[in-house]
């Protein structure tokens, strides 16, 4: 009878022995799988983050692609092939506005008013977070290079669809 109930602790221990590897084995795969899962989420928003602020640009290209509407330049509105500013030219009441997105104090901004208006880099809206933003149009060709707040660069280059209308 001893022998058996012996016999029945070892059982006993062998089981909970399994059992417990088995815990341990199971909470070890659950901490590899939310590891990886944080650097997946981590790599896909930093990749979203590089992605919007040149979409951002193309949405507000596309959207203003007439002739004589996109030119690159400078704030005060010296146009040149090279240039820290993308105006967007529109006709609104027979009144001429643009949309300046330029990069001034760590970010990607825009300013929208009257095209003859004296504003200042300070006057524009923060859109987003960066370090840098050039663009440059040539022959009918907007290359935007943009660096976002963490240092990750960015380049686009888009067909203006009004042709020579939007010549520099």
């Amino acid at each position: 009878m001893k022998q058996q109930a012996k016999k029945h602790n070892m059982d006993g221990v062998f089981v909970l022995l399994v059992f417990t590897v088995f815990a341990a084995c199971l909470l070890m795969v659950l901490l590899i799988g939310a590891g990886a899962f944080r650097r997946i989420s981590a790599r896909d928003g930093a990749s979203y983050d590089r992605r919007v602020g040149v979409s951002y640009i193309a949405a507000k290209v596309r959207h203003a692609d007439t002739a004589d509407g996109v030119f690159v330049g400078s704030f005060d509105g010296t146009r040149s092939a090279d240039g820290d500013t993308l105006f967007l030219m529109e006709e609104i009441d027979g009144e001429r506005y643009d949309t300046r997105i330029y990069y001034y104090d760590g970010y990607v901004r825009e300013l929208f008013a009257a095209a003859d208006g004296d504003f200042s880099t300070a006057d524009g809206e923060p859109v987003l977070p960066a370090e840098s933003l050039t663009f440059r149009l040539e022959g009918g060709l907007l290359s935007v290079e943009t660096t976002d707040g963490d240092g990750a660069p960015s380049q686009l280059t888009l067909s203006l669809r009004s042709g020579e209308g939007a010549a520099s």
